[in-house]
């Protein structure tokens, strides 16, 4: 097992990462963009302040997708008008690197995003300008991980993939490399 490789990790090794050395014409290998890490962020906001459980159930569920234990994130200050008090839990997050990421973005590419409904890619726009893409899923139930059965709520999803490159062109470059269905 310790020779395994990701199939996203072998396609950037073996082909992405030379056709964007001539594409942008990089001097030195260490130039070359690459995916730093990806994080995925559940928020159940007003479920969680009427059900505590709420966020336990996120948390799992994030668990279940990422493969990695997600932390719940707490509320840092109390706001009267949202009933939310300081400390309470209000979702979960993950950040995968390495092998885990490159596992998800592999499934996010060719397992989740086609069962989208009424999926037509997702937007080239959502860069923020040093090489960063976000993304937000409507439902967290097209990840295989989930049984659909099982789910109490579908929660909204945040996933945003970080990458070395400098500037958006060479972060999308990079991530068209990866099959990423942009729709522009």
């Amino acid at each position: 097992m310790a020779d395994y490789t990701p199939r996203l990790r072998a396609t950037y090794r073996d082909t992405i990462r030379a056709a964007m050395k001539e594409e942008f014409g990089y001097k030195n290998d260490m130039q070359i963009p690459r995916l730093d890490k990806v994080v995925l962020n559940i928020g159940c906001g007003a479920e969680a302040v009427r059900d505590s459980k709420k966020a336990k159930s996120a948390q799992a569920d994030l668990t279940a997708i990422a493969g990695q234990k997600a932390l719940t994130t707490i509320a840092k200050k109390s706001i009267a008008g949202f009933r939310v008090r300081e400390d309470m839990p209000l979702g979960a997050k993950v950040t995968l690197r390495g092998d885990r990421m490159y596992e998800f973005m592999d499934r996010l590419i060719t397992i989740a995003m086609p069962r989208i409904r009424d999926f037509r890619g997702i937007s080239g726009k959502s860069f923020d300008g040093r090489g960063n893409y976000a993304m937000g899923m409507k439902e967290h139930i097209v990840f295989p991980e989930i049984d659909f059965d099982k789910v109490d709520e579908t929660w909204g999803m945040d996933i945003v993939i970080a990458t070395t490159a400098k500037t958006d062109a060479e972060a999308k470059s990079l991530l068209t490399g990866f099959n990423m269905p942009f729709n522009s």
